[in-house]
């Protein structure tokens, strides 16, 4: 019968992995730091792969402090960074780009256009928030214009997004590492 609860908390500047009890009490804990990638100023990336590898090591390592197994967890609870952006091919699982941070605001443009055009009042009337560049739209659109082939790709099929954690249920370890360079 699994007695423990895990806990993933895949934050902007680390990773880290807590076991509790059926008390609430904290059983062991592993929490490791990630890259920050700060290519321009306003501009925040994380590698996505690191950020996989990290959450694979920190759950092991926490097992491992506190001599438990996997099948001694009878749930795991996820919590990330919600708007950092990843963009992946579905046939490998390979980013095509760093994660663009919740925190970047290289997409300020694009939020701004959205607010001149008139968009800005459609979305807060149905979104109940304005244009910013906190969301993951504007990511998307940036790494769509910027990235060379990931817009072809997008039309062909092969290019999804989501957030860390969406990403990376689909992910194997091998995959290889987002290009680290900036578009110009």
């Amino acid at each position: 019968m699994a007695d423990f609860i895990g806990a993933v908390d895949q934050g902007t500047t680390s990773t880290r992995f807590m076991i509790f009890d059926h008390g609430g009490n904290e059983v062991a804990k592993h929490q490791l730091e990630h890259e920050q990638i700060l290519p321009r100023s306003g501009w925040v990336e994380h590698d996505p792969v690191e950020i996989w590898e990290r959450t694979n090591s920190v759950m092991q390592n926490a097992l491992r402090y506190g001599g438990l197994s996997p099948s001694d967890l009878a749930a795991i609870g996820i919590t990330n960074q919600r708007e950092t952006t990843v963009v992946w091919d579905p046939r490998n699982g390979r980013p095509y780009y760093n994660a663009i941070v919740w925190q970047d605001t290289r997409t300020d443009a694009i939020a701004a256009n959205l607010e001149r055009s008139g968009q800005g009042e459609i979305i807060r009337r149905k979104a109940g928030l304005p244009p910013a560049t906190y969301f993951s739209g504007g990511k998307i659109q940036w790494i769509l214009e910027n990235v060379d082939g990931v817009r072809e790709a997008a039309e062909a099929g092969h290019a999804i997004f989501g957030n860390t954690d969406a990403w990376s249920c689909g992910t194997s370890p091998a995959a290889p590492t987002a290009a680290s360079t900036p578009p110009t």
